[in-house]
């Protein structure tokens, strides 16, 4: 049943439908929303906007939890293969659900061949692992992926021979997975906003994938002088796509560029580009190095709860495997 929106101090049958068109059509979108977003809108105040937020927030009971009510949370949590054993290992399970998981790598570490891998393991029965019975059986029922391409790299032909190696039919893969090409980072934040508007079409997406996450914002805001501004920006895109794990229990996969180190003249000599926002943000964090032939390595640095770790897995013609 939809929330009724004029139960809302201030909001009439008129501003309704304005939030409504904005795509403010429930309570824990309005709750969820920023003063500033609202004031957008046409007609809302400052005021008004604040008087919303907050009697949305006392309709969707938020505020403080206690440890018991997060671990119930917890619960409802579900993972995805990565197609690695080992990789799945050092991620207590795999992909993980609510969370954000970012791959960082040099070209050709097989960034690009997990996000793809994962668009395909997402339509397998097998590779999608549930611990326990608070996640129903109408929350992963025929799940879709959303990939947002932002250097071209999305490869239909490749979704198509991953699954035919997992005996998928690649057009059911190709079916269920939503393709947007961002050439600049404004159209990349507006796609992630819009997969609310796919969720409430009715369309049950539990994968989102952003491949790269830095690319247009690296292109286009150069100089320190633009740093800060490039940063903030950065910010409010992962806060959407954090929201977006929250709120629809659903796996986001971000991959990232890297930049040298020149004063690194112990260990690693790149490092991810975002700095502390997406450093922050981000659930858990990944670099991948080439190995020997199609071997690749996966480092765990940053989980909040996990220790760090490394995988070796192999990319061939099949996908991602041991």
């Amino acid at each position: 049943m939809a929330d009724n929106l004029t139960d809302l101090p201030g909001v009439g049958p008129s501003t309704a439908e304005k939030l409504i068109e904005a795509g403010y059509i429930d309570f824990m979108k309005i709750a969820t929303a920023t003063i500033g977003e609202l004031t957008d809108i046409e007609g809302i105040s400052e005021k008004a906007a604040a008087k919303m937020i907050m009697g949305a927030r006392e309709l969707c009971d938020l505020g403080f939890k206690s440890g018991a009510d997060l671990l119930n949370q917890r619960k409802t949590v579900w993972r995805l293969s990565t197609g690695s054993d080992e990789l799945n290992r050092i991620l207590n399970g795999g992909l993980e659900s609510q969370s954000i998981t970012e791959f960082a790598g040099v070209f050709g570490s097989g960034k690009t061949q997990i996000a793809h891998q994962a668009c395909v393991n997402l339509q397998c029965e097998d590779t999608i692992f549930v611990d326990n019975e608070w996640v129903s059986d109408e929350e992963l029922a025929n799940p879709k992926a959303v990939y947002i391409d932002t250097e071209g790299t999305f490869r239909p032909e490749r979704i198509t021979q991953m699954a035919e190696a997992l005996g998928i039919d690649g057009q059911k893969v190709l079916d269920n997975t939503f393709v947007a090409r961002a050439y600049n980072s404004d159209m990349q934040m507006l796609f992630a906003e819009k997969i609310e508007e796919l969720i409430k079409s009715g369309n049950n997406i539990k994968l989102v994938i952003v491949d790269s996450l830095t690319s247009t914002f690296r292109n286009e805001y150069t100089g320190r002088g633009k740093l800060a501004e490039r940063q903030q920006k950065l910010g409010r895109h992962m806060a959407v796509l954090n929201k977006l794990a929250d709120l629809h229990n659903c796996i986001v996969v971000i991959t990232n560029q890297v930049s040298a180190r020149p004063d690194a003249f112990f260990g690693v000599a790149e490092q991810a580009i975002g700095g502390h926002i997406v450093g922050h943000a981000a659930t858990f964090r990944f670099f991948l190095r080439k190995g020997k032939g199609d071997k690749r390595v996966a480092k765990l640095y940053d989980s909040p709860h996990l220790p760090d770790a490394e995988a070796i897995f192999r990319i061939t013609e099949k996908g991602i495997h041991d």
